[in-house]
């Protein structure tokens, strides 16, 4: 016997059959149902009040959406507290979901600066979440997208970005700011501030939202954010600080025994001629003097990084800030010279007999130089998506985490 009121039946948790299709995306039942009664489109979980459209947006099922509004066209795609679907796509970082929305017209008009009970639009969402992506979709629709509307706890899009501290700091005097921030205790916001602000993405959303709107953030929240970053994570560098150095400095005293050695163990050998006892064999070659400078040169900089590892000093907040950059660059180079050495060294002795492994064993330099450049990239990456927007100064807020 047919049951049609089945279609209607909710479970514990308040689901429809409907609403389970759309969660597993089982588009051939959401099909049939709708054929058989298009009003079960309209249907919305008695717990959540999340219409079918929002339970689309929570997996990023767009296929199912686009069913849902084939038959329903008007189908909700709100809650009661003024949550959208495009809200929770952004929430839960479906980003395709939210490309699809923005490309279809009335939906984008509908959704896009719409508030929910907070007084908070899409853009608020997805700079909170600091997902570049999803903002520069809702930035590619800046004739309708509204950035300079305020939440209900008087928040702008951007203010996620800041801390407590930092919206103070648009308001106050600066020297008054300093004092509350002696007084008060921000430990829960700055930690927030400071999780997010070591990313490439929190960054990215800074400057896209500078760029579009430069009057939302000043010089002053910026200031009060490397003062909060530096102050606050001071700890946390030194304790990074000591397990990089400790590590660091093992690798550059293995560096330095290794080339130590290789420059009293050389390539081809000394001679045994009469006048010329104890030189080098292959002395006059240009391989073997690529080698000596290059072998000298690892040596000297690993030694050097061994050094800085032994007086760097805690109680300099500027050396220490600095003390890993420097570090890092003199290991690079440490490497690159000693695969040179490698290379140049092994090459001296099979140029005469295997010239082609000879020839293979010198493209080995170009592995030290390749990890740099996909330590780089990401830096690179960002500069060429925003083009003109890209703020340099802004990654010192990376450069101090």
């Amino acid at each position: 016997m047919a049951r049609p009121s089945l279609a209607r039946e909710e479970n514990e948790s308040g689901n429809t059959p409907m609403h389970l299709c759309v969660l597993w995306n089982k588009l051939d039942v959401i099909r049939v149902l709708l054929q058989y009664d298009p009003s079960l489109g309209y249907l919305i979980n008695s717990h959540t009040n999340a219409p079918l459209l929002v339970s689309a947006a929570f997996r990023g099922n767009i296929d199912a959406a686009k069913e849902i509004l084939k038959y329903c066209p008007d189908a909700p795609y709100c809650r009661q507290d003024g949550w959208t679907m495009l809200h929770e796509a952004i929430c839960q970082g479906h980003e395709a979901f939210v490309e699809f929305i923005l490309e279809t017209p009335d939906q984008r008009h509908n959704l896009i600066n719409r508030k929910d009970i907070h007084g908070e639009t899409a853009l608020h969402i997805a700079v909170t979440k600091c997902n570049p992506k999803v903002v520069r979709s809702l930035m590619a629709h800046k004739a309708i997208l509204d950035l300079t509307v305020v939440s209900k706890r008087g928040d702008a899009p951007e203010s996620s970005l800041m801390s407590d501290t930092m919206k103070l700091a648009k308001t106050l005097d600066r020297n008054d700011v300093l004092k509350i921030m002696e007084i008060l205790d921000y430990e829960g916001s700055t930690s927030d501030t400071m999780k997010r602000a070591k990313t490439l993405d929190w960054t990215e959303v800074l400057m896209m939202m500078k760029n579009a709107n430069p009057e939302s953030l000043t010089l002053l929240p910026l200031q009060e954010a490397k003062r909060e970053i530096t102050e606050k994570s001071i700890e946390e560098i030194k304790t990074l600080t000591n397990t990089y150095t400790n590590s660091t400095s093992i690798v550059a005293v293995l560096i330095a025994t290794i080339t130590f050695t290789a420059a009293f163990t050389l390539p081809g050998g000394y001679s045994n001629d009469s006048g010329s006892e104890g030189l080098p064999v292959l002395a006059r070659k240009a391989a073997f003097k690529a080698f000596i400078i290059s072998d000298t040169l690892a040596m000297c900089s690993s030694l050097a990084v061994a050094f800085i590892c032994v007086i760097y000093r805690w109680e300099d907040r500027k050396f220490l800030l600095h003390y890993r950059s420097l570090t890092e660059k003199l290991m690079w180079f440490a490497y690159m010279a000693t695969t040179v050495a490698f290379a140049t060294g092994l090459y001296t002795v099979l140029k005469p007999r295997i010239t082609w492994l000879a020839i293979l064993i010198c493209l080995l330099p170009i592995v030290p130089f390749l990890t740099y450049l996909l330590g780089k990239w990401p830096i690179w990456k960002l500069r060429w998506r925003l083009g003109s927007a890209y703020k340099s100064d802004l990654l010192d807020l990376l450069d101090m985490v």
